[in-house]
């Protein structure tokens, strides 16, 4: 038997997933989108009464869902879900989907460091072959022939390990249970970190943020890598720490970053904003990028797919996927 439920996109992120999504479900269901600041007249009401809540966010200032019995995150990170805030009958449920395409954002990123395509394509088109084979100093590195260093081993990193083996890299990995797969070479211990540090060529970061993530990569950690190595960062931002990341670069203690998740974001008060309180814009030797790795038309339709599967569990009373509480 099928239970109506009251569903509720909450927010701009929120409302990406919500065309189509009837196709998905089983059943009949009231489904309403609401704004992220509850500008709408009704916008409220329908989130102190929705049974399902997709969305990002939930914090003391808003109002309190108190029907809710899932709040059904559209995205793996749930750092903006203040947990206390939640109905004590409503679970909490993440959903992920975002591995492939994330994975390919970082493959690209560092070919790019190695085959330099767009400096080629500039140079030439003013008539100049500075990568003419056979040309002295026109020699490329190989990005098969480099260490990947995996921070973490969910999702993204386990596609990550996957990718970067099928280009011929040693992957190397460090995480705080063991890790046991036949795309990676070596496995740490989070408490191993400096050591595993010391031996990559790209450290990429991959951990959600938790009170045992924050700062984990700090200035004693970047310390220890490679002066030719780079860091990228496509789990939470502030896994690296701030201001020690920054100074790393600015200093060339390292070679470069890859940025794609920030220290600060824009806001419904705030439309635009810089990505940190430091000038990265003003470094040469950072790619920054606007948290896009993982967002394409499969993360989409995967992600939705799995909004759409525990709301009809949710209907069904069968138990939930992917629940964190």
């Amino acid at each position: 038997m099928r239970t109506a439920l009251k569903i509720v996109f909450h927010g701009d992120n929120a409302a990406n997933f919500r065309p189509g999504l009837e196709d998905l479900l089983q059943g009949s269901h009231q489904i309403v989108t609401i704004s992220q600041g509850f500008e709408g007249p009704e916008d409220k009401a329908h989130f102190e009464t929705a049974d399902v809540v997709v969305g990002v966010t939930l914090n003391a200032d808003m109002p309190h869902p108190h029907k809710m019995r899932l709040l059904q995150a559209p995205a793996a990170g749930t750092d903006g879900i203040q947990r206390s805030c939640l109905p004590p009958h409503a679970q909490l449920a993440n959903c992920f989907g975002h591995e492939n395409a994330i994975a390919e954002y970082v493959m690209a990123a560092l070919l790019l460091r190695h085959v330099p395509l767009h400096e080629a394509d500039r140079a030439l088109r003013k008539e100049e072959w500075p990568f003419f084979a056979g040309r002295p100093g026109a020699l490329r590195t190989e990005l098969g022939a480099q260490t990947m260093g995996l921070i973490g081993f969910g999702h993204i990193a386990k596609t990550l390990a996957h990718r970067a083996k099928a280009f011929g890299m040693r992957v190397v990995v460090a995480n705080r249970s063991d890790v046991s797969s036949a795309d990676v070479d070596q496995s740490f211990k989070l408490e191993d970190l400096h050591s595993f540090m010391q031996i990559c060529d790209a450290v990429v970061v991959t951990l959600p943020l938790t009170d045992n993530t924050r700062g984990l990569i700090d200035a004693k950690a970047l310390a220890c890598m490679n002066s030719h190595a780079v860091i990228v960062n496509v789990g939470r931002g502030a896994v690296i720490d701030e201001a020690s990341l920054y100074q790393a670069l600015h200093a060339k203690h390292i070679a470069g970053a890859i940025i794609d998740t920030w220290y600060q974001y824009p806001s419904t008060e705030q439309a635009t904003c810089a990505p940190s309180q430091y000038d990265f814009a003003s470094l040469s030797n950072v790619l920054m990028t606007p948290h896009m790795s993982g967002w394409t038309s499969g993360t989409v339709q995967r992600r939705k797919q799995s909004i759409a599967d525990n709301i009809n569990r949710l209907s069904q009373g069968q138990p939930l996927l992917n629940v964190l509480n």
